[in-house]
């Protein structure tokens, strides 16, 4: 590779070193809990976080800088559906034309972006045969995971065992269940950011108010304050399903 395009992007160190510094540039000054994940080093990480809180470009940023400064690697980007995978490779894309990089990627589609350094990063639609289609990973980006299959969760995981790549999850809640729910409430070592609209500086209190009115109770908890309520459509609470499945409650008649 000459002195152009990523290999001398690989020479500003500082940048190499803070995903933050990429944040900055290709965006604006990022906020505290979007500079505390972009510096982490966790290997399992979970943001539950409102909508229009920049976690979508936090993603982005993450998944752009480590293929840029690791050749040869593959970022998996994975959302519910073809959509919501080809806008986030977009907002990839974005972020390294803002480096303003001498040379262009070497390839690019709605679906495909591969870097001058042969590394690669793939938008998947949430389904798990396209998922069991790749591995060793160096990070799984799993976007709007919430709304991801528990099948796909579990058809993720395995790709990380042989590179020991990093699988990242951001979400908004979509009620008590599945595996984003199931983790969030978990013992099991993600490292969790949960970010509020009430946390985020551009979301301001009179949007909020007009958005709880228009949207109801539920739905605004759980979009913009990052609760995990109950659906509408359900017929019993959470509570009450959980209440009902208790050991401890003897049964009228003895078991047969």
């Amino acid at each position: 590779m000459g002195a152009g395009g990523v290999g001398a992007l690989a020479l500003d160190l500082s940048l190499a070193l803070d995903p933050s510094l990429l944040f900055e540039r290709a965006i604006g000054p990022p906020d505290a809990w979007q500079r505390d994940a972009l510096r982490s080093a966790a290997p399992r990480m979970l943001w539950n976080a409102s909508r229009q809180s920049g976690k979508s470009s936090v993603a982005a940023c993450l998944a752009v800088h480590a293929a840029a400064f690791t050749p040869k690697t593959l970022v998996i980007l994975c959302s519910p559906g073809l959509r919501q995978s080809a806008e986030l490779l977009r907002k990839c894309l974005d972020v390294t034309r803002a480096l303003g990089l001498p040379e262009p990627p070497a390839a690019d589609s709605a679906l495909r972006l591969e870097l001058g350094n042969g590394s690669r990063l793939i938008a998947l639609p949430g389904t798990e045969s396209t998922i069991r289609g790749y591995s060793a990973p160096a990070l799984v980006v799993v976007d709007e995971a919430s709304r991801v299959p528990d099948d796909v969760y579990r058809a993720t995981t395995p790709m990380l065992a042989v590179s020991g790549g990093r699988l990242v999850a951001l979400s908004t809640p979509w009620g008590a269940r599945g595996w984003w729910h199931a983790a969030w409430t978990s013992d099991e070592p993600w490292e969790r950011y949960e970010v509020p609209a009430t946390a985020c500086p551009r979301i301001g209190a009179d949007f909020l108010e007009q958005e709880r009115r228009s949207m109801g109770s539920l739905a605004f908890r759980s979009e913009y304050l990052c609760e995990f309520v109950d659906t509408e459509d359900n017929v019993f609470s959470s509570e009450h399903v959980h209440a009902a499945l208790d050991d401890s409650i003897q049964p009228l008649w003895g078991a047969a």
